[in-house]
């Protein structure tokens, strides 16, 4: 598989990462909107009180969750993945000689081709020290030393 199709394929995946998280916290939000309205007052009022507070509490959580999802689609609308460099940027490859980075989103362990990528944000700490390295080189990261093989 060429450079440019591991990072369409990492791409699609970061992509269907944060399309599913914004279904389920969109479904969490409908289901909510629906308990809201659906909940009556009783003759156990507190109970009734507690009740939509805690949903309350629940929607805003969702409403957190929406906006960091929002992030996520404005930084991958930011990546060019026709772009090869051999400088890290936001799109970057990274393959170490234990861990291979994909510098987008936070989307955790995606497999391409039985190769496991971690797509990491850029404002990870881990994204950061990545941020502008060139191969060859490397990085000290909890006390551990990954070298830097191949950027693109």
């Amino acid at each position: 598989m060429l450079q440019l199709e591991i990072k369409e394929a990492l791409f699609k995946e970061c992509e269907g990462f944060v399309n599913n998280r914004l279904q389920n916290v969109e479904s969490v939000i409908s289901s909510n909107q629906k308990a809201l309205q659906s909940e009556t007052k009783s003759s156990a009022g507190d109970k009734h009180e507690t009740g939509r507070a805690m949903l309350q509490l629940e929607m805003e959580k969702a409403g957190q969750q929406l906006s960091g999802i929002k992030q996520m689609k404005e930084t991958l609308t930011r990546i060019d993945i026709s772009k090869i460099s051999n400088i890290a940027h936001l799109g970057s490859i990274i393959e170490t000689n234990t861990i291979n980075y994909f510098l987008s989103i936070s989307a955790g362990k995606i497999t391409i081709l039985n190769k496991i990528y971690f797509a990491i944000s850029v404002s990870s700490p881990i994204g950061k020290l990545l941020l502008g390295k060139k191969a060859p080189s490397s990085i000290v990261f909890n006390g551990k030393t990954f070298d830097i093989h191949q950027i693109f």
